[in-house]
């Protein structure tokens, strides 16, 4: 599964901002979906994550009620919308993929995307 994530930018505290996730060449049907991101000097932390059917969601804590995990199996992509940035949600984010259930381990995901970069000002 090759995956591209896309959407990072440069927004204030509060705004807000959708990350997309899409296959390319291959189908994301079947596949647990993770957002993870890496703030520079950090280890890479699970961010949220969506099973394949779209059914069940889990999410870090530091994001609960700001940060939302969606699917659309037909276009192949998985969204990360973020309300309410604050400065500690600056980081890379990547997007992986298994085949199993939801795991919040980066070691459990064989398939990542690129990485886009979010960076929140105060």
């Amino acid at each position: 599964v090759q995956l591209q994530a896309s959407g990072g930018g440069l927004v204030q505290a509060g705004g807000s901002l959708r990350l997309s996730c899409a296959a390319a060449g291959s189908t994301l049907s079947r596949n647990t979906m993770g957002w993870f991101r890496q703030a520079p000097g950090k280890e890479r932390e699970f961010v949220a994550a969506i099973s394949w059917t779209g059914g069940r969601t889990y999410y870090a804590d530091s994001v609960k009620g700001r940060f939302t995990i969606s699917r659309d199996n037909a276009k192949n992509t998985v969204y990360l919308q973020m309300n309410s940035l604050k400065p500690e949600d600056t980081a890379v984010y990547y997007c992986a993929a298994r085949i199993n259930v939801i795991s919040t381990s980066p070691y459990d995901y064989p398939h990542w995307g690129q990485g886009t970069l979010v960076t929140v000002s105060s």
